[in-house]
């Protein structure tokens, strides 16, 4: 099964190709998706990485709180969004 992982902090120059290659490290990743301003299209600093279990475990225990591109990263399981009341 996979799991979804947040990776946070990350510096506003990082590509997706440069995200996945530092999980593939550590397994096969299906997906990688950094999240952008919906207004001014720039990158707001944070995306997730989708992999297969071991392996997200793994890269979540090597890669938390560490240098990324001259930032620390945050790397953890990402939680569901709460839902967010309708006016």
């Amino acid at each position: 099964m996979a799991k979804n992982i947040y990776v946070g902090n990350l510096p506003w120059s990082c590509t997706e190709e440069e995200l996945r290659a530092a999980f593939e490290a550590y397994g096969e990743v299906h997906s990688v998706k950094l999240v952008n301003d919906r207004e001014t299209g720039r990158p707001r600093g944070f995306g997730f990485v989708e992999m297969e279990d071991q392996g997200a475990l793994e890269a979540i225990k090597n890669l938390d709180g560490s240098d990324f591109g001259g930032r620390n990263i945050k790397v953890n399981e990402s939680r569901p969004r709460p839902e967010r009341p309708r006016w």
